[in-house]
């Protein structure tokens, strides 16, 4: 039962918007490899995302947050997704490094990017 619950949730959650997005691009005519690259972008921007917001928190394993064992509190940022450490002197310090919020965001422009290029694809194409 657990797996079925699972594999609806995947399919809600994943197959369904990516499927959307790929039937909404074809029925404007836009071409094949900017709608794989817009869902590859978008996808793991919101996987990395998901991922950065959520570092400190405690949830399955509390010993392996950064925040475990220097008294400080977990706190999560969404957009721009990042994770910090509060302090006992009230000083937030995050606990993600440059390298997986340039990845986050190098996703995201691409994805927005390829919105764009598709807009201004479809307006030649029609003009």
């Amino acid at each position: 039962m657990k797996g079925l619950i699972l594999l609806s949730a995947a399919f809600v959650v994943f197959a369904m918007p990516t499927s959307l997005v790929w039937l909404l691009g074809r029925r404007l005519r836009v071409s094949s490899w900017m709608l794989v690259v817009f869902l590859l972008a978008g996808w793991l921007a919101v996987f990395v995302g998901w991922g950065l917001s959520q570092r400190a928190q405690p949830s399955l394993f509390p010993d392996t947050s950064p925040c475990h064992g220097i008294s400080a509190t977990p706190v999560s940022q969404y957009f721009p997704p990042d994770s910090f450490c509060l302090h006992a002197d009230g000083e937030l310090r995050t606990v993600n490094g440059p390298n997986a919020k340039l990845v986050f965001w190098t996703a995201a422009g691409t994805a927005l990017a390829m919105a764009i290029a598709a807009a201004v694809a479809r307006r030649r194409q029609r003009g």
